[in-house]
């Protein structure tokens, strides 16, 4: 398949749109809290494509052939593995570190692929290319949790280490990378209705929690708090999922990796230019770092089954 413009444009919106996530995020996590941030965002990005399913005259499958059942296990797996559980840990670690080091830290997520593959994806077996990305990304990670990284201010002037919200993240980007290897092994009735049915149990298995262990109704939100929690469910939550899925159409699953080169630069710039967040020295390294890994793996590992580090 060749790119064109379109392309190429959905390409440059994807990796703004997915990058500004973490800017909204940041500013999301100011006013509300990790499950109303999560199950909002859900809520609205599952109402979204379920319209978008529709206008195109597109319906859920049912529950009848074991194919139509393997279906609905796999979307509840990646509901919480690659939708409930990463947007509420990133949500809590953003109230703790620069959405620009979040940003940078979901660049790991096509390297968590890498092994995970080996394991439960049939013939995706690990060579000596694969290692080598696999470790440069890895150096790359620990030059973001060293002793620097763990003296980091906070932004929320908290207590609560910063280590541990870079862990809360790299847990993020497992639950992504562990998700695309649920959706590569799920039965094929669709990559729309799949996606719609995993946003809509994400925001079933999330809402109730926030609810019940916080008070959404109860915060005082700012326009733009209110903007930025709106922002996250309908533009990187629903409105991209509808282009990428254009993209993988028309250009392949392959062209649309190149958004992960992408996603962290996108981060650290709208953090800055936004939040007025100054990228640390440590952090511009261990960038280097791990794109450099995922350039080195990029060629054979998963990223072209949507391995995509969304925020």
């Amino acid at each position: 398949m060749s790119a064109t413009r379109r392309d190429w444009a959905f390409l440059l919106c994807l990796g703004m749109i997915w990058g500004a996530a973490f800017m909204a995020t940041t500013v999301a996590a100011r006013e509300f809290t990790p499950l109303t941030i999560a199950g909002v965002r859900l809520a609205l990005g599952a109402a979204m494509l379920l319209g978008v399913m529709r206008a195109t005259g597109r319906r859920l499958p049912g529950f009848a052939t074991a194919e139509q059942r393997g279906f609905w296990l796999a979307a509840a797996a990646v509901a919480f593995l690659a939708n409930a559980m990463p947007f509420t840990s990133l949500a809590w670690a953003q109230r703790h570190i620069p959405s620009g080091l979040a940003g940078v830290l979901m660049a790991t997520v096509p390297l968590f692929v890498l092994p995970l593959a080996h394991v439960f994806v049939p013939g995706d077996r690990i060579t000596p290319r694969k290692v080598a990305g696999f470790g440069l990304g890895f150096c790359g990670v620990l030059v973001l949790i060293g002793p620097a990284a763990f003296a980091a201010p906070d932004p929320a002037g908290s207590d609560s280490p910063v280590a541990l919200a870079i862990g809360a993240c790299l847990l993020t980007a497992l639950g992504y990378a562990s998700g695309s290897i649920v959706s590569k092994r799920a039965p094929q009735l669709g990559l729309l209705p799949f996606a719609a049915a995993a946003l809509m149990i994400a925001a079933i298995m999330v809402l109730p929690l926030a609810f019940l262990l916080e008070d959404p109704l109860a915060a005082e939100a700012s326009p733009e708090g209110l903007a930025a929690l709106v922002y996250l469910g309908i533009a990187p939550t629903a409105l991209a999922t509808v282009m990428l899925l254009q993209v993988i159409r028309s250009a392949g699953p392959g062209f649309l990796s190149n958004v992960n080169y992408q996603v962290p630069i996108w981060a650290v710039l709208f953090g800055w230019a936004v939040l007025g967040e100054t990228p640390s020295p440590r952090l511009a390294v261990a960038a280097v770092l791990i794109l450099a890994g995922l350039g080195l793996a990029q060629n054979l590992i998963g990223l072209r089954r949507g391995a995509v580090p969304r925020g």
